[in-house]
């Protein structure tokens, strides 16, 4: 399977609601996070595939592999240093269980520390961590996203305690002091689109009821 390359824009989060909140009977949100989570770990070549850390000082270098077998619990102790794909591997394993708001928490975790991991290492090989990070926002994150949006204010609420946790926890991948501009970037984009998501709140609704969405 060839993966396209993802390009990264410093702080600048996809913005569109017809994007980042899927509206109609797509066959993605339908499908089980898992069940996505599997095809893409098996689709993406693994071997190489994760970064080594951006200055960081004590990273847990269990792989993609490894972890999808891993029950939520043992995956969400020292999360913090664990690289980028566990927090969606973890939510993929919440969502699976019914704990959709705690994955929807984690996936969000997942993209801020993966943007800023990417940001941080903008020379990796496209087909390695670049195209993961696109597949699983797009296999995982379609069903987490289509969940989420049912609830706006709730997501805005998560959103600001992703921010929280993540300034309050370290990163075993990203050194803040090293990454401080890439960190920055990152996180302001995240509150922008925390923004957009309240000032459209109307819309997003109005837009997930026609196309036959629940609204929570």
């Amino acid at each position: 399977m060839t993966m396209m390359p993802y390009i990264i824009r410093r702080g600048r989060w996809p913005k569109y609601c017809s994007h980042i909140s899927p509206i109609g009977n797509h066959l993605r949100l339908r499908r089980s996070p898992i069940k996505n989570l599997y095809r893409t770990l098996f689709a993406v070549p693994l071997l190489g595939l994760m970064a080594m850390p951006a200055y960081a000082q004590s990273p847990d270098t269990t792989s993609p592999e490894v972890m999808k077998d891993m029950a939520p619990d043992a995956l969400r102790e020292g999360i913090e240093n664990r690289h980028p794909s566990a927090y969606y591997i973890l939510a993929a394993k919440l969502f699976n269980e019914g704990e959709r708001d705690d994955a929807v928490f984690w996936f969000y975790t997942g993209q801020l520390r993966y943007r800023t991991l990417l940001g941080c290492k903008p020379d990796l090989a496209p087909d390695q961590d670049p195209a993961l990070f696109a597949s699983l926002n797009e296999t995982v994150g379609r069903p987490l996203n289509g969940y989420a949006f049912g609830d706006v204010d709730e997501l805005g609420t998560t959103i600001e305690d992703v921010l929280e946790w993540d300034a309050e926890h370290p990163n075993g991948y990203v050194s803040k002091a090293e990454c401080e501009q890439i960190l920055t970037a990152e996180r302001a984009g995240l509150g922008e689109l925390r923004e957009m998501i309240t000032e459209k709140a109307d819309e997003i609704r109005k837009q997930r009821e026609e196309n036959g969405l629940e609204n929570r």
